[in-house]
């Protein structure tokens, strides 16, 4: 009656080995280290910048405890913060020889103080800004300006459309009518007009059209639909989120929170970070694409020797491939990033190469067929442009005439490159300003401060819970207890596994999980009390308790689980961390407070042909 099959004691033992494999990262805390990253958008880290740092620490007798090497960034983790210190200039100062135009970052960091082995299986929960220290910020996305742009673009459109259809018009113009942009076409009879109506309704569905005018002065005036202008809000809020991400990497941050908050805000959470002038300076860097060609007169091996010695020719600029090859491009701009529409990574259609795929919008497609249709079977440098330097992400030869607002760049790209190039042109420049309306920063004492505090709290409660249900259930209060501890290890081994970023609102979730879990050993110890008062015999009780209580543990469990899942959906910072720590725990203590405590029982009274009594208060019952 009261015994379970071995698979399940199975199942238990290896469920309580893998939440203390997960959980014991977290007990041996960070060590200082020093993280390598790219400052350049079309610059890898990869084994040959590793070999160079780890040859820089050999040279000067430092002994790093550990080097990794992930998908973004180097990671030297040291002894102490003096080694840190000095391995980060040294470093420094070998991959960066000119200060000026630094290739990569190289910033101090923080990395689990875990043994290798146990590194490589298993990751600590990470620490939010509140527990950790770091600098908040909530920046302010113009969402005016995004609309004044694709009004701009809009107008552009609009004047290619009607270039292109042969529709004569006397002007066009964005103006502002109470706070609203809106496209103006001139013209000078109404039969113009209608063509130029049909035209624009079906080339540019985002304009709603109006008549205005009379005589010789006709308007027809294109106003943005009200479910472009979302649509256009919504994109430029999403890519100045991910141009954030993309600038972040550089601060070697472990665990950022870049999340939106309402409509056009963005909070900005860098854990770890104290330097708030650095950070400013990251968030509000500019990034460009532009497209130039290459100078094919000077591009002899002389006049690139005498570049590459500083003596560039006049109107050029000198730049170097991904190949590592000298190049001149032209100073005059073809084509700028505001032309583009969409980036996407693909594959070229004949030769099957990884490649990237380009939109233009159609001032841009009409400017990019020009100059491709006069430069045929000359070189055309695309260049990423960044503080005030310039990066060539690809420089191919134009085989043809490129019309319809569609590029390929391909060649020397691995699928990952293509990736990345897609996403670095997609996401290279905030679509709209941002303005810090809040800043905030937590020392690193105040986050060490409240994590005593909250595990102080928890472990205090958890131990005058403990103590008051051993008191009271005797035995089975004992059961309780290791089911209650079970469960903490289950809860931390998930946050662990997952990689959720730990708040003060995620241990208060925590202790109120405790609380919960409690609760429902609680009820199954009461339900066996009732059966032995009403003369079950002891065996029976205990079967009887869990089963009868079972159902009332999973209602009450449930309802809580709904409103901690609306809690997930519709919260947002410290409400969803809590949210998340406490939907884990309530799953976590249905099977702790069920499965593992009566596994616990079975253990100690289901193995006994004839049960004459149990410890379940202060005397036996029988």
């Amino acid at each position: 009656m009261n015994r379970y099959p071995l698979w399940v004691y199975v199942t238990i033992a290896v469920a309580l080995a893998l939440g203390l494999l997960y959980t014991l990262p977290n007990f041996f805390g960070e060590a200082p280290a020093v993280q390598v990253s790219s400052a350049r958008a079309t610059l890898k880290v990869d084994n040959a910048v590793l070999g160079r740092v780890e040859e820089t620490l050999k040279k000067t007798g430092i002994q790093p405890t550990g080097v990794f090497l992930d998908l973004a960034s180097i990671r030297v983790r040291l002894a102490d913060t003096d080694t840190q210190l000095k391995a980060k200039d040294l470093i420094d100062r070998a991959l960066n020889p000119d200060p000026a135009n630094p290739s990569y970052t190289v910033a101090l960091n923080l990395l689990p103080n875990s043994p290798r082995w146990l590194a490589a299986v298993a990751l600590p929960m990470y620490l939010g800004l509140d527990l950790r220290g770091g600098v908040h910020f909530l920046l302010q996305v113009d969402m005016p300006a995004a609309l004044t742009k694709r009004a701009e673009s809009l107008a552009g459109d609009v004047r290619s459309q009607l270039r292109d259809k042969n529709v004569r018009h006397a002007g066009i113009s964005r103006e502002v009518n109470n706070k609203v942009n809106n496209v103006v076409i001139r013209f000078r009879d109404a039969e113009t007009r209608e063509k130029a109506r049909a035209i624009i309704a079906e080339q540019l569905p985002d304009l709603q059209l109006a008549d205005a005018g009379s005589g010789t002065d006709l308007r027809l005036i294109g106003t943005i639909r009200p479910e472009a202008e979302k649509k256009t809000q919504e994109l430029a809020l999403k890519q100045n989120i991910q141009t954030l991400h993309n600038r972040i990497n550089e601060l070697g941050v472990a665990e950022p929170v870049i999340q939106q908050q309402g409509a056009d805000r963005v909070v900005v959470q860098l854990p770890g970070v104290q330097d708030t002038a650095k950070a400013k300076e990251i968030l509000g860097r500019t990034a460009t694409l532009e497209v130039r060609m290459v100078d094919e007169d000077n591009m002899t091996g002389a006049a690139l020797a005498a570049a590459q010695a500083g003596q560039v020719p006049f109107g050029d600029e000198f730049y170097v491939e991904r190949n590592g090859q000298p190049l001149l491009v032209r100073k005059q701009v073809v084509l700028t990033g505001d032309r583009l529409t969409d980036a996407q990574p693909g594959f070229d259609n004949q030769t099957q190469e990884p490649a990237v795929h380009l939109t233009l919008d159609a001032t841009g497609a009409r400017i990019f067929k020009e100059v491709t249709r006069e430069n045929v079977g000359k070189r055309m440098a695309i260049l990423l442009i960044e503080k005030g330097k310039g990066e060539v992400v690809t420089a191919p030869v134009i085989r043809s005439e490129i019309g319809g607002g569609r590029v390929q760049i391909s060649g020397r790209m691995t699928t990952v490159e293509a990736h990345d190039t897609a996403l670095l042109l997609r996401a290279g420049a905030l679509a709209a300003p941002m303005e810090i309306v809040e800043e905030r920063t937590v020392g690193p004492s105040l986050g060490a401060e409240n994590i005593k505090k909250g595990f102080d709290s928890t472990i205090y409660g958890f131990a005058a819970l403990s103590l008051f249900i051993i008191a009271y259930y005797s035995l089975f209060g004992v059961f309780s207890t290791l089911a209650l501890c079970a469960n903490l290890l289950f809860l931390i081994a998930l946050l662990s596994m997952l990689q959720a970023t730990l708040t003060l609102p995620g241990i208060a979730a925590i202790a109120l999980t405790l609380g919960m879990a409690i609760d429902a050993n609680v009820l199954i110890n009461e339900r066996v009390r009732e059966e032995l008062r009403s003369g079950v015999t002891p065996q029976a009780a205990i079967h009887a308790g869990y089963e009868r209580a079972f159902g009332t543990i999973l209602d009450s469990n449930v309802t809580t689980l709904i409103a901690g899942l609306a809690l997930l959906l519709f919260g947002s910072g410290p409400v969803r961390g809590f949210a998340v720590v406490h939907c884990l725990g309530i799953l976590t203590s249905i099977f702790s407070s069920v499965v593992v405590s009566r596994s616990l029982v079975n253990l100690a009274y289901g193995t006994r042909r004839k049960l004459e009594s149990v410890a379940i208060g202060n005397t036996s019952w029988k």
